[in-house]
C-alpha cells in the first residue's frame, strides 16, 4: 500500500474462531520500519478475519493520523 508492505494474516483460535494481525513494514535507504498488530477480536470466519485485517492495515498506512485500535 504505497510505500508501505502490508502482510495480512488470520489465526484460529481454541473455540473455532478466527483471530486477525497485520504487519506493515517498509524500507527505506539505510532505515527500515517494521510493526506487527494484533486483535482480540475474534470472527466467525478467516475470510473475515482477514478482511479487517487488511483494513486495518489500509487505515494505519494511508491516514496521516490513524485510529487507535
Amino acid at each position: 500500500m504505497g510505500k508501505y508492505v502490508v502482510s495480512p494474516t488470520t489465526h484460529p483460535t481454541d473455540c473455532g474462531r478466527f483471530r486477525a494481525s497485520f504487519s506493515v513494514h517498509r524500507s527505506q535507504g539505510n532505515g527500515s520500519y517494521c510493526r506487527v498488530f494484533r486483535f482480540d477480536k475474534a470472527f466467525a470466519s478467516r475470510e473475515a478475519a482477514r478482511l479487517f485485517a487488511v483494513t486495518q492495515g489500509w487505515l494505519q498506512t494511508c491516514m496521516p493520523h490513524p485510529p487507535t485500535c
